[in-house]
């Protein structure tokens, strides 16, 4: 795999690093492939449980590399990863998983590098983090889920007011509207976001991946299906069969840390 794109496993943990900053790590022909190759592959290893994406300073994703798009590049003009065929799990700028994918935003992340962005689970942020939709500035189209995703996160008012005026949003702002689900200094990033995959890790994971499936099913159709899904998901899981030993250790674990954790 190519170093445009730097992958480290620890602790089950697998660590996705865009690494083109002179060009801040701009979504090339070859970026873009090898983040694809390195998701897919993070996601099937028997190695990892949780997947942290994250640019080299000093930003995450500035956006595709607007030349090789002016330039033709047929991957680039094509990467929509989805036509009318493709099922919603498909679409977007990398292969969804099983598992949790958190996004440690480290600088900017403008317009594809934004929609990386909304692709993980949820975000950490720097200090430093700045976040803006240019797709209209730039005279292109959003094709990787932002008019989905961005008004999930935020509300279809203060999404539509990004998109259409281009204006950055700081991290402090993402925080406040939802955004992101903390911030911290800069030099904290990293040993944050893994403390945070490692409660992940900590877990049942068979019972994550469900969890994040149901999110996942529920969040393509209307809500009273979604209460179904979730129903039929736990009628399901009951059926396997629990046992009672088992659930009690984990239950008194979960009350010592929430001792440690509140106390």
């Amino acid at each position: 795999m190519s170093d445009i794109v730097v992958v480290d496993i620890d602790s089950r943990i697998a660590t996705i690093t865009l690494n083109r900053p002179k060009q801040r790590n701009a979504i090339s022909a070859e970026l873009l492939t090898a983040l694809r190759e390195a998701v897919a592959a993070a996601q099937a290893d028997d190695a990892v449980d949780v997947l942290i994406l994250t640019g080299s300073d000093p930003a995450f994703c500035a956006g595709l590399d607007l030349k090789e798009l002016a330039d033709g590049n047929g991957l680039l003009a094509s990467s929509t990863g989805a036509d009318s065929d493709t099922p919603a799990a498909q679409r977007g700028p990398f292969p969804t998983g099983p598992k949790p994918l958190i996004g440690a935003i480290n600088g900017a992340a403008i317009t594809g590098g934004f929609e990386l962005a909304l692709a993980c689970d949820f975000l950490i942020a720097s200090d430093r983090a700045r976040f803006a939709d240019t797709h209209a500035r730039v005279g292109i189209q959003p094709w990787w889920g932002l008019t989905v995703r961005l008004p999930q996160a935020i509300g279809v008012r203060r999404a539509r007011q990004m998109s259409a005026t281009g204006n950055f949003c700081d991290a402090q702002t993402a925080l406040e509207w939802g955004l992101v689900n903390q911030v911290v200094a800069h030099e904290e990033l990293h040993a944050v976001t893994r403390a945070l995959a490692a409660d992940i890790v900590s877990n049942d994971q068979a019972a994550v991946r469900r969890i994040f499936a149901t999110y996942a099913e529920g969040a393509l159709v209307p809500g009273e299906q979604a209460w179904r899904i979730e129903s039929d998901v736990a009628e399901g899981w009951l059926a396997r069969g629990l046992d009672a030993d088992d659930v009690e250790r984990r239950r008194a674990q979960v009350t010592d840390r929430g001792r440690g954790q509140l106390s």
